[in-house]
């Protein structure tokens, strides 16, 4: 693509993440590509070419299912009433005002984002001084932070990522800003929000990033319910829970296993709903509507600040749903729920309950040792229940790990 967009006439270097990655030796996720070449005109020179955005007119190139991304350089001036740069309060709307590559260079969030290489000497071009910068370990932003993040406060979220992801530390001049300016989060579309937490979450570093958020109160902005209830701690738990779950999606990102966005948020609203759940079921209300109730409200109030696609907020209610039904193990109720299609994504939910001492890890082991027996065993095993219905008491304490999740 480089060389084609240099045969026919236009400039054309690979930029950002890509070279970034590449200069630390690690395996970029992606490619981009910057010119001086107008959107248009990159799709006059590749038919397989299409261009999307409104605040970012962006050039799309297909080759099969990778879809390489060229931007054209962008100038660092604004224009005059009419021109297509818009703001509102000092958040840039639309940014469609094409300038030189150093300026280019100067527009990007981070220095170490702001490398281009030059396929006509393979030598690194860097005005920022980004080199210098991903030699010590330090994420810088360009520019005055205050307008940076005022201009677009997902860049908070996006140092939040890349610290997490690099292991670098935060400028100071970057650092100092993120909490104070953590309500500008507000302004920005719910949908947004919500690919922000999953690049933030599924990248394989989801730890990292959710000590990172909260440390700089950024993650009350996006999960505000979770928030309020992590500072209620109980012998480590609900922190404990989360965390757990976290882990076991870097886990299965790094081992290149399948996750899913909605387990990952059950495990997010989890304690929220939990605790609006018990509250019903103290007051008289049956386990299975106080869950639906409290799964309602916590996800009313959630998709103010990040919406949740229904496709996985169905799976997701299930999940919570059938949670209450493991406490019952009585013969048709278990097959029942045996062949429920959400079970192995339920049952995982369960093992971390029990991993993090919310839910009785008795009751994990059981539920692992009957779902892989044969009907023999499994007759067995109901017999020596008894035929105990009552619920179990769900205990707070750590106790022995339970098995391996499949996260269905």
């Amino acid at each position: 693509m480089l060389y084609r967009l240099r045969g026919a006439g236009y400039q054309a270097h690979l930029v950002g993440g890509g070279v970034r990655d590449l200069l630390l030796g690690r395996e970029p996720k992606d490619f981009d590509i910057a010119t001086d070449a107008r959107p248009e005109q990159v799709k006059a020179v590749f038919r397989n070419c299409r261009l999307i955005g409104r605040r970012f007119r962006l050039a799309h190139v297909h080759f099969g299912r990778e879809i390489i991304e060229v931007a054209t350089f962008r100038s660092m001036q604004d224009l005059e009433a009419g021109g297509e740069r818009a703001f509102d309060n000092g958040m840039l709307l639309r940014d469609n005002v094409y300038g030189t590559i150093e300026e280019d260079a100067l527009r990007r969030d981070f220095t170490v984002n702001a490398l281009y290489y030059n396929i006509d000497d393979f030598s690194v071009i860097d005005y920022a001084g980004g080199l210098k910068d991903l030699s010590e370990g330090v994420l810088r932003l360009l520019g005055d932070p205050e307008i940076r993040f005022r201009e677009d406060p997902v860049r908070m979220l996006r140092a939040v990522r890349f610290a997490a992801k690099l292991g670098f530390r935060l400028h100071p001049s970057c650092e100092a800003l993120l909490g104070p300016s953590a309500a500008l989060l507000e302004s920005v579309p719910a949908a947004r929000l919500f690919d922000e937490v999953l690049k933030l979450f599924m990248g394989g570093t989801a730890v990292q990033a959710f000590e990172k958020l909260r440390h700089y109160n950024l993650f009350a902005q996006l999960f505000p319910g979770t928030d309020e209830a992590l500072a209620h701690e109980e012998h480590d738990f609900p922190v404990t829970f989360v965390v757990k779950g976290l882990h076991n999606t870097d886990l299965r990102i790094r081992e290149g296993k399948p996750v899913t966005p909605a387990f990952l948020f059950a495990v997010l609203l989890w304690e929220p709903v939990r605790k609006l759940a018990e509250e019903a079921v103290a007051a008289g209300e049956p386990p299975s509507l106080a869950m639906q109730t409290a799964a309602s409200e916590v996800l009313s109030r959630q998709i103010q600040c990040t919406s949740v696609p229904k496709r996985f907020s169905l799976p997701m209610r299930e999940i919570w749903q059938l949670q209450h039904r493991f406490d019952t193990r009585v013969g048709k109720r278990v097959k029942r729920l045996l062949a429920h299609p959400r079970f192995r994504a339920a049952y995982d939910f369960l093992l971390l309950r029990a991993e993090a001492g919310e839910a009785d890890p008795d009751s994990a082991r059981w539920w692992s040792e009957i779902q892989d027996a044969d009907a023999e065993a499994q007759s067995d095993l109901l017999q020596r229940e008894g035929g105990n219905s009552g619920r179990r008491r769900r205990r707070r304490r750590r106790r022995s790990s339970a098995p391996e999740r499949s996260e269905g």
